[in-house]
């Protein structure tokens, strides 16, 4: 497999690099100020000690002014500490800031993450999209964070090196002595050779940035190909550990992750392409050194400048190749870091054509607001099929509401489009009257509190998980607790509150962030759920089968309990087993994407149509266990 590196304008990899750099001023806008800061210093720190030695050299071998020699050693020693102490101070500071910076790209990653509308977190394409921008970060250290880390601050070291030692170059290039020389040494000392060795610098520094190019070129396609196979071999998640344990197929998978990454042709054209590349390095930067110090030799064989000043250009000479060298590197990298930082972009810029609104959603006391689906009909993004078709209900606040129906019969894209992550296809969808697309999106999800099937509980402390943010009404959240079934397993925490000195609501939902952590049971984490729900203490509560996981008697005990404690709130509840739904005043049935019946339990259960069907089905089961 190759795999072609895409080609880039220059004006592509100006407009990255500046938006990189822009995002980075806002996220870390101290860390290249210090590291420049450090790098600049350390390579004026550098060529002011060679200028030093030079001036001390030229001083010993001519006049020998005593005055002189001690002002340029105390300036020397003056100078070089002064050097060492400002940068690091300037190290100390860029520390303690670069062991943020990752912190900072994950933050950067996790803002992106939030920006995007529900239609994308279901993409599989963004997924992917998501996973190669890891990838090129954690593999082949492409994209921001390359910017941050090497880029900038490199570059500002290689720029000041150049400069510096090019201006040296220069000066011991078109210096002149006095006096006719004829032959070789005459040649040397005209002008003409001057103009012809920086020709031959400028041919030398080209030369070096297309080997640069072909070296980056062949060392990224492998590196390409070796991210590639890390994205679907690497991956051992403890999600998925237990498949792995129990069906043993850690041979299997150790083995693809050998095939595809230790592959020899991969290793050997690594090694190949870096033996080639520094075979070609040496002796181009050799052969150029040694023109430039024979050049320069001569030019002090002929009195151009004395013993002082030929070490200075000497040790300028060596720099400008090694700085040429190191400049050439870093825009190479840049150029290849565009496509990178592309990937990037291209996940940033992702549009969120969900329509705001703007108007504001009525603050009822009375909680009096009504929701009216009008021939609604809905296809997922990438599909042609439709999930719903032609749905039209109401239901007003105080309704008690079991939405039943087999998998893929529409229920959780119903509800789904309620709570307005995705919008009709066709149809609207209307509250209090009015189409909820013109509502304040933020104003119009306050409505609704929703446990969903795959609900999640983060590391954070109880009281944080209950009221869904840092910072929480103690008696309202214990309110909540006791409300949702965690009354006994809240007085055992402050049992163990009270020995640890600490609040109960503050010990942590696992040990991932504290190790002094609680590991809630299953059911335990859904009645949690159920009380984050209850905390909200939005108009409309919804449980799309959040106890799916509970044996029937259990679950249909938790719904009966939370349809007494949601009180004069609407509550929808999605289950598979319709017993758990017969407290409800109305249920509809979905099949197909429709909803092909609407009424109480006794008049569906009595009449012929799908819920009978389904409800026959489900009883059989129960009637043959008790037997």
């Amino acid at each position: 497999m190759v795999i072609k590196m895409a080609k880039t304008r220059l004006k592509d990899d100006i407009y990255c690099l500046k938006r990189a750099m822009k995002i980075w001023r806002e996220y870390a806008p101290k860390y290249w100020t210090f590291s420049i800061i450090r790098k600049v210093l350390q390579r004026v720190s550098a060529y002011f000690s060679l200028t030093m030695s030079a001036l001390l050299l030229d001083e010993i071998s001519g006049a020998r002014d005593e005055k002189r020699l001690i002002i340029f050693a105390c300036l020397t020693v003056f100078g070089g500490f002064l050097f060492s102490v400002l940068s690091r101070a300037a190290q100390m500071k860029e520390s303690i800031l670069d062991s943020r910076n990752y912190y900072k790209y994950t933050q950067i990653m996790f803002d992106a993450n939030c920006k995007l509308q529900y239609e994308h977190l279901e993409n599989p394409d963004i997924r992917l999209l998501s996973e190669k921008i890891d990838a090129n970060t954690r593999t082949i250290y492409g994209g921001l964070m390359s910017v941050l880390d090497t880029a900038v601050p490199n570059m500002a070291e290689a720029l000041t090196d150049v400069v510096l030692s090019l201006s040296l170059t220069a000066a011991a290039l078109f210096a002149s002595a006095n006096g006719q020389f004829t032959g070789i040494l005459g040649i040397i000392n005209s002008k003409a050779s001057s103009c012809l060795m920086l020709i031959m610098i400028v041919a030398f520094s080209a030369l070096t940035v297309r080997l640069r190019i072909a070296r980056r070129k062949r060392v990224d396609e492998a590196r390409e190909e070796i991210s590639l196979t890390n994205r679907q071999y690497m991956a051992y998640d403890h999600l998925w550990g237990e498949d792995m344990t129990i069906f043993g197929l850690h041979p299997i998978v150790l083995s693809e992750y050998r095939k595809h990454t230790l592959r020899p042709s991969w290793l050997l054209k690594l090694q190949k392409t870096g033996l080639v590349f520094r075979a070609l390095d040496a002796p181009k930067n050799a052969a150029m050194q040694i023109i430039i110090h024979l050049y320069v030799a001569a030019k002090a064989f002929c009195g151009a400048f004395g013993i002082g000043s030929f070490v200075l250009y000497e040790g300028a000479i060596s720099r400008f190749v090694n700085a040429v060298d190191m400049l050439t590197e870093i825009c190479t990298w840049l150029r290849f870091n565009t496509k990178y930082l592309q990937t990037t972009y291209e996940f940033f810029d992702l549009p969120n054509n969900m329509y705001k609104g703007t108007l504001a959603v009525e603050k009822r006391d009375d909680l009096d607001y009504e929701i009216e689906f009008k021939d609604v009909s809905f296809k997922y993004p990438r599909t042609d099929a439709w999930a719903l078709r032609h749905i039209s209900m109401k239901f007003k606040i105080g309704d008690k509401i079991a939405i039943v129906g087999e998998n893929g019969s529409g229920k959780t894209t119903f509800i789904k489009l309620l709570c307005r992550l995705y919008d009709p296809t066709e149809g609207k969808i209307l509250l209090n009257g009015i189409d909820i697309t013109r509502y304040r999106y933020n104003e119009y999800m306050a409505l609704f509190s929703v446990v969903f099937q795959d609900f999640r509980l983060f590391g954070f402390s109880l009281g944080d998980n209950v009221s869904a943010g840092f910072g929480y009404d103690e008696k309202r959240a214990r309110d909540c607790l006791e409300r949702a079934g965690m009354g006994e397993k809240l007085r055992e925490l402050d049992i163990k509150a009270e020995q640890d000195g600490k609040n109960a609501l503050d010990y942590c939902n696992g040990r991932e962030y504290d190790i002094n952590g609680v590991d809630f049971s299953g059911g335990e984490d859904q009645k949690i759920a159920l009380a984050k729900a209850l905390y909200k203490d939005a108009p409309f509560v919804i449980l799309d089968e959040p106890t799916a996981s509970l044996d029937p008697l259990a679950e249909a005990a938790v719904y009966e309990n939370f349809n007494n404690i949601a009180k004069d709130r609407t509550s929808v509840f999605i289950s598979h087993r319709l017993s758990s739904c017969r407290f409800c005043e109305r249920i509809l049935v979905f099949d197909n994407g429709q909803i092909v019946q609407d009424g109480c339990h006794d008049e569906l259960e009595a009449a012929e149509g799908k819920y009978r069907t389904l409800w026959n089905a489900q009883a059989k089961y129960y009637v043959d266990e008790q037997k």
